[in-house]
Parts: structure tokens; C-alpha cells; sequence
């Protein structure tokens, strides 16, 4: 979303949070950007779907936020992660966002399903010195019952980063039930394993932390009776991406 052509670039987030070692190297200033045009059954921030219900922001603001723990962060080996929601439904916000935190000299990371990828410039992917590419499912179908999307865009932006030569990391949700079927895994771990870029693949056990966000929204959790993954069952499937040569935890 941008102002007029001689104001400041604006944009729409939800809240912006530190983390470290689950968004990126490091501790990160996390920026929760807002809106999504997927509906994952497992969403952990429903609060971040849509567009209105987001603050409007500058550019320079988040800047001057970023800036306060700049040293915080740095020092710690992290940098910057854009998050969402989908920080790819806001491309114009984003990609300035990208640019500033790289002419600071700050890590940039990028948290995308890649469902939107066709809207990210190579300008924009040129300022992210990361990107954690988070693949739903590999079963076009599950997909498309899971998130709402096609898988198809996705896999297409998972090509492109590679040949531009961008650092991923590849993200599973590991749901019982919805994302644990051997074959659909194993497809998964084949197709990664053709991305020259990919640095590693975080699988990541489903969790109910978000359920009383829903309860808050008013709205349905979809998966509130399905069970988390067992530690074995978390282990197969790592087991099944190193199988292929690929660094997973």
C-alpha cells in the first residue's frame, strides 16, 4: 500500500515482536506485516488476516523502531524479518522496508508462503539476504484443503529464488493427519533437493498456541481437536528430508 507519489511509503502491520532462532540467524526484530490471501487451517495469527484490520505505518517509522535495537540485534547475529500475514500482499511496503534495513547494513529475512511470489520484484528479492519459504504441502490437493491456494505459485517462486541465487530456508508444518503422508513428504524432499540455495529445512510440529486468538475473533479453530505430532513421528520426517542430503531439524 503506498501514500501519494511525493509522500512516504505506508503500509499496514499488526505489531512487530524480538525473536531468536525461529525467524531467521539470530535475534530478529520481527515485523508482522498485515493481510493474507491464504487461510491455513493451523494460522497461529488469524488477528494478522486482513487488511483493515491492520495500523497504518511509514517506512520511516518502522525504521526508527528498527533503529532502537539495532545494537541489540546486530550483536546477537540477527538482523530483520518481515512476517506476516503475508508480507508479499503489501509488495511496495515491503520492498522499501527490504531496501532501508540493507542500506543500514542490517540481515534481512523474508517469511513468505510464496503464494504471492509473482508480485515480488528482483529488486526487492535482490535486498533479502534470506528467505524462509514456507511450503504447505507438497499434494496439490491437501493444499488446496489446508491453505485455500494453489500449490503451483508456490513451487514456481521456490524455482525462481534459486536461480537468483537466494538463500532459503524451507519450512513444514508438520500437521497429523494433514501433511504427514510419507509419499507427499518424500515428493517434497525430492523437489528440494534440486534447489541449489536451500541452506536447510526447519520441520515444524503443529501447535495450538493461536487457539484463544480464535476464541477471541469469535471464530472457529479448524483444527482444535487434531492432535500434535509425537516426537517420532517429528523425527521421520526429518529423517525423510536428510535422507535426500538436506540439513533438517
Amino acid at each position: 500500500m503506498n501514500g501519494a507519489a511525493a509522500g512516504p511509503t505506508t503500509g499496514r502491520i499488526h505489531s512487530w515482536d524480538l525473536s531468536t532462532g525461529v525467524d531467521g540467524p539470530g535475534t530478529r526484530f520481527v515485523l508482522f506485516v498485515s493481510g493474507c490471501p491464504l487461510r491455513c487451517l493451523y494460522c497461529a495469527n488469524p488477528d494478522t488476516w486482513h487488511l483493515r484490520d491492520g495500523r497504518e505505518t511509514t517506512v520511516d517509522d518502522v525504521m526508527a523502531e528498527i533503529e532502537k535495537y539495532r545494537a541489540f540485534v546486530t550483536t546477537a547475529g540477527g538482523g530483520v524479518t518481515l512476517t506476516g500475514g503475508e508480507p508479499l500482499l503489501q509488495p511496495a511496503f515491503t520492498g522499501a522496508v527490504l531496501r532501508r534495513c540493507k542500506e543500514a547494513g542490517l540481515h534481512t529475512a523474508l517469511d513468505t508462503s510464496g503464494f504471492l511470489g509473482a508480485r515480488a520484484s528482483d529488486g526487492l528479492l535482490a535486498d533479502c539476504d534470506l528467505v524462509l519459504l514456507d511450503i504447505k504441502s507438497f499434494d496439490a490437493a491437501a493444499y488446496r484443503r489446508l491453505t485455500g491456494g494453489k500449490l503451483g505459485p508456490t513451487l514456481d517462486f521456490a524455482r525462481r529464488l534459486d536461480r537468483l541465487g537466494v538463500p532459503m530456508w524451507i519450512r513444514y508444518v508438520l500437521v497429523p493427519g494433514w501433511t504427514d503422508d510419507p509419499e507427499a513428504v518424500d515428493g517434497l524432499a525430492r523437489f528440494t533437493a534440486t534447489l541449489d540455495h536451500v541452506e536447510r529445512v526447519d520441520v515444524l510440529p503443529f501447535h495450538k498456541l493461536g487457539a484463544a486468538k480464535y476464541d477471541a475473533l469469535g471464530i472457529p479453530f479448524p483444527l482444535r481437536d487434531t492432535p500434535v505430532p509425537d516426537p517420532r513421528l517429528t523425527e521421520r520426517v526429518r529423517e525423510q528430508f536428510r535422507a535426500r542430503g538436506l540439513s533438517a531439524a
